[in-house]
């Protein structure tokens, strides 16, 4: 079995005159990502085998502020340009390329790919991740490359702490 947990980056600044790819986390994101780790951490949530991240720096900064509450610095924690991915056919091929020992994958990106790879994936349709959302899906596949459906069995999103 395996399960895919995929987590959007908080909300990021458009305050400076920077890349897309270069752009920070607002105060708001910020806040988000904490309280959504925090309330994983109090639940018990699972650690996972192995966090990719888009190399984006909302990515990276939303990943830092999971990691840093969740206690996942442990983790084996890979940046990855192709989850940097707004079609999702880059991020679908990081998921199935997976090596089958990691039971537990955690990926941060981006929307559009993370909503519709949660639908696609997913038991049921989700019409949006919002910023610092997660998702979390279970395969009963034991090979990442043969994964196609899963189960839904998670879905968290800021506004439901609040």
């Amino acid at each position: 079995m395996k399960t895919l947990i995929l987590i959007r980056h908080a909300k990021s600044s458009w305050k400076h005159d920077l890349p897309d790819h270069k752009r920070p986390l607002k105060k708001r994101g910020r806040t988000d990502a904490a309280l959504m780790a925090k309330h994983l951490k109090e639940s018990d949530f699972l650690k996972p085998d192995k966090i990719v991240i888009s190399d984006a720096e909302r990515a990276k900064q939303t990943s830092e502020i999971f990691i840093k509450h969740l206690d996942w610095s442990s983790v084996n924690t890979y940046l990855n340009n192709d989850l940097y991915d707004f079609s999702g056919e880059l991020a679908f091929n990081v998921i199935t390329s997976t090596p089958n020992d990691i039971n537990t994958l955690v990926i941060f990106g981006h929307n559009p790919t993370f909503t519709l790879l949660a639908s696609q994936l997913g038991s049921k349709f989700i019409d949006n991740i919002p910023t610092s959302g997660l998702v979390q899906i279970q395969f009963e596949q034991d090979n990442w490359s043969k994964v196609k459906k899963g189960l839904t069995i998670r879905t968290l999103y800021p506004k439901s702490l609040k």
